[in-house]
């Protein structure tokens, strides 16, 4: 059960989250699922300034230091990095993806991409995802996570759709990043289709 002072993020998360696509189970399910204590050390200076800055915020402490460590843009990230394991949610996870990733703002990019849980994901969604994510960062002009370093380029050629007449066009409409990881599609980061 939430306690009182983390009743204003679940709220203000599910209204948010509604509002954006609809869907309030999987963020509902990710606040609710916590079940561990963090406790940390602070001065008497750090606690009053921390308790000053979540009431301005309207939020209790472990709420604002919560909503401080995990931007609500790097949270909606990683549950849609783990719904690209489940092949039924793999479409909207892609498509929310593009929209997360094209939408948000330089430094909030770097911090929602700053890691990605890829343990599950098969070496194709895995430079997919990494393909997205360098295309992302490249339009915004910073430089890549560090993360996608570790995610070994497909061996073999990958072509969306399996018309031969199709594959000129693919190889000369792929975006760079995909190009390079051995993917090729019709469209990037930031294209609707």
């Amino acid at each position: 059960m939430a306690r009182l002072e983390h009743l204003p993020l679940l709220r203000q998360t599910v209204i948010t989250n509604v509002l954006t696509n609809g869907n309030s189970t999987s963020i509902l399910n990710f606040v609710s699922k916590k079940s561990q204590h963090l406790q940390i050390r602070v001065t008497p200076s750090q606690k009053a300034a921390l308790k000053r800055a979540a009431r301005r915020g309207g939020l209790g402490v472990s709420a604002y230091v919560l909503s401080r460590a995990l931007p609500s843009a790097r949270v909606r990230f990683l549950e849609l990095v783990r719904a690209l394991e489940d092949e039924k949610e793999r479409r909207f996870a892609l498509a929310e993806l593009n929209g997360l990733l094209s939408s948000l703002a330089s430094t909030e990019f770097l911090e929602a991409v700053s890691e990605a849980p890829l343990g599950n994901l098969s070496p194709y969604w895995k430079n997919y995802l990494a393909a997205m994510v360098e295309q992302a960062a490249h339009q915004k002009g910073v430089p890549p996570a560090g993360w996608l370093r570790d995610v070994e380029r497909l061996e073999a050629p990958h072509f969306v759709g399996t018309f031969m007449s199709l594959r000129l066009h693919l190889l000369r409409a792929t975006p760079v990043p995909f190009r390079r990881r051995n993917i090729f599609v019709d469209a990037g980061v930031g294209d609707r289709i």
